[in-house]
């Protein structure tokens, strides 16, 4: 196994992104954003930096954690902007050889309405089309989308899918009702999720959390790993028994989250000196492990 991050959650800018990474001492990035933008959605000239930064840096780029099909967008929403997202993330992934692209399965309509699941399969097969031509592997992550609402959600993406593997979140089923089962519907059990799910997992989100409370949506808190509710530990110890040698990447959440709506500026120098006391964690994780 090894070790990468979401370091956006550190910093807008890469040079700083950089700097947390080798303060971990790391020598991955899980790419996302720079300068405030999704990493497909950079001018080109500011690709050309971004890429040359890290060929300078010795960083690499395992991961790409894409807005492709993502919560904030709506199955109704026009196909065109998916399929252009997938044209400028292409030849950005092979300018970094990345070989993994994050991808969602559009977000999450009221549960009990039409959930346009015909739609949603024929886009995902798409999706996946035509980054495997490219040699590219999609990953669908559990999120607040439509395979995030139960393993069994997920499992029905990958039978309507071929070829699609996941990336399992560690935190998201925390803060998911399970719909699979009956009502009320429990909070979804991480464990339990990634035991039903792991022959198709080929990477590996870290973050951890508390469930949200009553009649809310979001975790009561974001920890750091292992000390809340989604099972870290143990789904390290049963990652490290299946063999698992794919990527663990932090997500850490504790000073920023990513899709709140709250509009507050975070504290960057926070934002910082969390991410990097969250790495730290999650060597010291790694050490128990071994």
């Amino acid at each position: 196994m090894y070790l990468t991050g979401f370091a956006d959650e550190a910093a807008q800018d890469l040079a700083t992104q950089i700097k947390a990474t080798k303060e971990i001492g790391w020598t991955r990035i899980s790419a996302r954003g720079v300068n405030g933008a999704n990493i497909h959605e950079l001018p080109e000239t500011e690709f050309d930096l971004v890429a040359n930064q890290l060929d300078e840096a010795g960083i690499t780029i395992p991961e790409f954690g894409s807005l492709i099909g993502n919560w904030g967008k709506k199955i109704s929403s026009d196909f065109d902007v998916t399929l252009a997202e997938i044209e400028r993330a292409i030849p950005r992934m092979q300018r970094l050889e990345t070989k993994l692209i994050r991808v969602m399965s559009y977000a999450q309509e009221p549960w009990g309405s039409d959930q346009n699941e015909g739609e949603r399969f024929r886009r995902l097969r798409e999706i996946h089309s035509r980054f495997a031509d490219a040699g590219i592997q999609a990953i669908h992550e559990n999120c607040m989308n439509w395979g995030g609402f139960s393993p069994d959600h997920t499992l029905r993406l990958v039978e309507e899918v071929p070829g699609l593997k996941l990336v399992f979140d560690t935190a998201n089923p925390i803060f998911q009702l399970d719909r699979s089962k009956s009502e009320p519907f429990p909070w979804q059990d991480p464990m339990e999720f990634y035991q039903k799910v792991k022959e198709h997992v080929v990477h590996v989100h870290i973050k951890d959390c508390t469930n949200p409370p009553a009649g809310e949506t979001e975790p009561a808190q974001y920890t750091l790993p292992g000390d809340g509710q989604a099972k870290v530990r143990e789904i390290l110890k049963e990652l490290k028994a299946d063999g698992y040698e794919g990527g663990l990447a932090i997500e850490p959440h504790v000073a920023t989250v990513f899709h709140a709506t709250d509009g507050v500026e975070p504290d960057w120098q926070q934002c910082y000196d969390s991410y990097v006391e969250y790495g730290h964690a999650m060597n010291r994780l790694m050490a128990e492990l071994a």
